[in-house]
Protein backbone atom coordinates (compact mmCIF):
# COMPACT_ATOMS: atom_id res chain seq x y z
CA UNK A 1 0.00 0.00 0.00
CA UNK A 2 1.68 3.63 -1.38
CA UNK A 3 0.51 4.91 2.25
CA UNK A 4 1.86 2.32 4.35
CA UNK A 5 5.07 4.48 6.44
CA UNK A 6 8.37 3.07 4.88
CA UNK A 7 9.64 3.00 8.24
CA UNK A 8 7.55 0.28 9.19
CA UNK A 9 8.01 -2.00 5.81
CA UNK A 10 10.98 -4.22 7.10
CA UNK A 11 8.95 -5.25 10.04
CA UNK A 12 5.51 -5.63 8.80
CA UNK A 13 5.39 -8.07 5.30
CA UNK A 14 3.83 -6.91 2.87
CA UNK A 15 0.64 -9.13 3.48
CA UNK A 16 0.05 -7.56 6.88
CA UNK A 17 0.10 -4.09 6.05
CA UNK A 18 -2.50 -1.31 6.50
CA UNK A 19 -1.83 2.72 6.74
CA UNK A 20 -4.73 2.55 9.27
CA UNK A 21 -3.15 0.03 11.53
CA UNK A 22 -2.16 1.43 15.39
CA UNK A 23 1.36 1.42 14.75
CA UNK A 24 1.52 3.27 11.25
CA UNK A 25 -0.63 5.76 13.15
CA UNK A 26 0.75 6.18 16.36
CA UNK A 27 4.68 4.74 16.02
CA UNK A 28 7.71 6.18 14.19
CA UNK A 29 11.18 5.46 13.15
CA UNK A 30 12.47 7.30 15.89
CA UNK A 31 10.08 4.92 18.51
CA UNK A 32 10.43 1.86 16.95
CA UNK A 33 12.43 -0.95 18.67
CA UNK A 34 13.82 2.09 20.55
CA UNK A 35 16.51 0.92 23.23
CA UNK A 36 15.52 -2.90 22.07
CA UNK A 37 12.22 -2.67 22.50
CA UNK A 38 10.73 -6.05 21.81
CA UNK A 39 8.08 -8.01 21.94
CA UNK A 40 7.74 -12.10 21.35
CA UNK A 41 6.03 -15.08 22.45
CA UNK A 42 7.45 -18.38 23.75
CA UNK A 43 4.23 -20.02 21.54
CA UNK A 44 4.99 -18.78 18.16
CA UNK A 45 7.91 -16.61 16.45
CA UNK A 46 7.07 -13.69 13.81
CA UNK A 47 5.40 -14.95 10.64
CA UNK A 48 4.30 -18.18 12.19
CA UNK A 49 0.96 -19.61 12.30
CA UNK A 50 -0.94 -19.03 15.65
CA UNK A 51 -1.87 -22.26 17.18
CA UNK A 52 -5.33 -23.44 16.73
CA UNK A 53 -5.62 -22.84 20.80
CA UNK A 54 -6.02 -19.33 20.42
CA UNK A 55 -8.16 -19.29 17.81
CA UNK A 56 -12.15 -19.76 17.31
CA UNK A 57 -11.06 -23.47 15.76
CA UNK A 58 -10.92 -24.31 19.54
CA UNK A 59 -13.83 -24.39 22.05
CA UNK A 60 -11.09 -23.87 25.14
CA UNK A 61 -8.82 -21.18 23.41
CA UNK A 62 -7.53 -18.55 24.93
CA UNK A 63 -5.03 -15.61 24.13
CA UNK A 64 -1.26 -16.15 23.55
CA UNK A 65 1.63 -16.01 25.85
CA UNK A 66 3.67 -12.63 25.43
CA UNK A 67 6.99 -11.53 26.56
CA UNK A 68 8.81 -8.00 26.62
CA UNK A 69 11.88 -6.74 27.38
CA UNK A 70 12.10 -3.48 29.26
CA UNK A 71 11.07 0.10 27.40
CA UNK A 72 13.18 3.06 27.53
CA UNK A 73 13.50 4.95 30.99
CA UNK A 74 10.86 7.07 31.57
CA UNK A 75 8.16 5.20 30.83
CA UNK A 76 4.96 5.17 32.54
CA UNK A 77 2.93 2.44 30.76
CA UNK A 78 2.67 -0.31 28.54
CA UNK A 79 -0.40 -0.66 26.00
CA UNK A 80 -0.77 -3.49 23.55
CA UNK A 81 -2.72 -3.29 20.55
CA UNK A 82 -3.78 -6.21 18.60
CA UNK A 83 -5.30 -6.18 14.79
CA UNK A 84 -6.37 -8.25 11.97
CA UNK A 85 -5.47 -7.77 8.64
CA UNK A 86 -8.12 -9.28 6.15
CA UNK A 87 -6.44 -7.70 3.01
CA UNK A 88 -6.13 -4.37 1.03
CA UNK A 89 -9.64 -2.57 1.47
CA UNK A 90 -10.88 -3.99 4.62
CA UNK A 91 -9.76 -1.77 7.61
CA UNK A 92 -8.07 -3.69 10.20
CA UNK A 93 -10.53 -5.82 13.02
CA UNK A 94 -9.58 -4.71 16.75
CA UNK A 95 -8.96 -8.30 18.69
CA UNK A 96 -7.61 -7.19 21.93
CA UNK A 97 -7.24 -4.11 23.82
CA UNK A 98 -5.07 -3.61 26.96
CA UNK A 99 -3.10 -0.96 29.06
CA UNK A 100 -1.94 -0.95 32.90
CA UNK A 101 1.09 -2.72 31.87
CA UNK A 102 4.12 -1.88 34.24
CA UNK A 103 6.66 -0.33 32.16
CA UNK A 104 9.24 -3.07 32.48
CA UNK A 105 10.28 -6.26 31.73
CA UNK A 106 7.69 -8.24 31.49
CA UNK A 107 4.92 -11.46 29.94
CA UNK A 108 1.49 -11.98 29.97
CA UNK A 109 0.95 -15.75 30.49
CA UNK A 110 -1.41 -17.91 28.29
CA UNK A 111 -4.64 -16.91 29.22
CA UNK A 112 -3.71 -13.80 31.23
CA UNK A 113 -6.53 -11.88 32.38
CA UNK A 114 -4.37 -8.68 31.43
CA UNK A 115 -5.03 -4.95 34.24
CA UNK A 116 -7.54 -2.99 31.91
CA UNK A 117 -8.92 -4.10 28.54
CA UNK A 118 -10.85 -2.01 25.81
CA UNK A 119 -13.47 -3.49 23.48
CA UNK A 120 -12.63 -5.19 20.77
CA UNK A 121 -14.05 -5.36 17.65
CA UNK A 122 -17.36 -6.94 18.39
CA UNK A 123 -17.86 -5.04 21.12
CA UNK A 124 -16.41 -7.02 24.29
CA UNK A 125 -13.31 -6.85 26.50
CA UNK A 126 -11.95 -10.30 25.46
CA UNK A 127 -9.07 -11.52 22.93
CA UNK A 128 -11.49 -12.00 20.36
CA UNK A 129 -10.61 -15.51 18.61
CA UNK A 130 -9.31 -15.60 15.17
CA UNK A 131 -11.86 -16.96 12.96
CA UNK A 132 -10.77 -16.77 9.21
CA UNK A 133 -12.84 -18.68 6.87
CA UNK A 134 -11.90 -21.98 5.34
CA UNK A 135 -8.62 -21.61 3.91
CA UNK A 136 -8.33 -18.07 4.42
CA UNK A 137 -5.39 -16.85 5.48
CA UNK A 138 -5.20 -13.46 7.83
CA UNK A 139 -2.53 -11.58 9.82
CA UNK A 140 -2.43 -10.51 12.76
CA UNK A 141 -0.38 -7.30 14.60
CA UNK A 142 0.78 -7.84 17.99
CA UNK A 143 1.69 -4.07 18.76
CA UNK A 144 3.12 -2.75 22.26
CA UNK A 145 3.70 0.78 22.90
CA UNK A 146 5.59 2.39 26.14
CA UNK A 147 3.94 5.84 26.66
CA UNK A 148 5.37 8.81 28.56
CA UNK A 149 2.31 9.27 31.18
CA UNK A 150 -0.14 6.83 32.21
CA UNK A 151 -3.33 6.66 30.42
CA UNK A 152 -6.41 7.96 32.21
CA UNK A 153 -8.83 5.41 30.29
CA UNK A 154 -11.77 4.00 32.29
CA UNK A 155 -11.83 -0.17 31.10
CA UNK A 156 -13.90 -0.87 28.05
CA UNK A 157 -12.92 2.34 26.18
CA UNK A 158 -12.73 1.38 22.44
CA UNK A 159 -10.12 1.73 20.29
CA UNK A 160 -10.74 5.43 19.41
CA UNK A 161 -10.43 6.14 22.56
CA UNK A 162 -7.31 4.59 23.40
CA UNK A 163 -5.63 5.84 20.28
CA UNK A 164 -6.36 9.68 21.05
CA UNK A 165 -4.85 8.84 24.65
CA UNK A 166 -1.89 7.98 23.25
CA UNK A 167 -1.15 10.65 20.60
CA UNK A 168 1.78 12.61 21.54
CA UNK A 169 2.72 9.94 24.35
CA UNK A 170 4.45 7.14 22.42
CA UNK A 171 8.14 6.66 23.58
CA UNK A 172 8.88 3.20 22.10
CA UNK A 173 6.74 0.73 19.87
CA UNK A 174 7.53 -3.04 18.66
CA UNK A 175 5.32 -5.29 16.91
CA UNK A 176 5.07 -9.23 16.36
CA UNK A 177 3.11 -10.69 13.03
CA UNK A 178 1.25 -13.99 13.47
CA UNK A 179 -0.72 -15.92 10.62
CA UNK A 180 -3.66 -17.86 10.59
CA UNK A 181 -5.39 -19.54 8.11
CA UNK A 182 -9.10 -21.04 8.96
CA UNK A 183 -9.49 -24.66 8.66
CA UNK A 184 -12.76 -26.73 7.31
CA UNK A 185 -15.74 -25.10 9.05
CA UNK A 186 -16.66 -26.26 12.37
CA UNK A 187 -20.63 -26.44 13.01
CA UNK A 188 -19.97 -25.37 16.69
CA UNK A 189 -18.85 -22.04 15.77
CA UNK A 190 -20.68 -21.35 12.49
CA UNK A 191 -22.65 -18.48 14.30
CA UNK A 192 -20.15 -15.84 13.60
CA UNK A 193 -16.62 -15.04 15.11
CA UNK A 194 -15.55 -13.31 12.22
CA UNK A 195 -15.13 -9.39 12.78
CA UNK A 196 -14.90 -8.35 9.37
CA UNK A 197 -18.35 -9.69 8.70
CA UNK A 198 -19.42 -6.85 10.48
CA UNK A 199 -19.63 -3.44 9.24
CA UNK A 200 -17.02 -1.48 10.27
CA UNK A 201 -17.90 1.87 11.75
CA UNK A 202 -15.16 4.53 12.83
CA UNK A 203 -15.39 5.54 16.09
CA UNK A 204 -17.50 1.83 17.35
Amino acid sequence: MTDFPAWLAPVVPAPARHPALAVAALGSAATLGRGSFALSSAAFAGGEMLDPSFTAEEEDAVAPPLEWSAPPPGSAELVLVVEEVAGEGKAPACHWLVWGLAPRRGKLLEGEVPPRTGKNQLGNSEWLLPAPAPGETRHYLFQLFATDLPLVLMPGARREQLLGALQGSVTACAVLHATFTGGEEDEDWADGQDPNNLPHKQGS
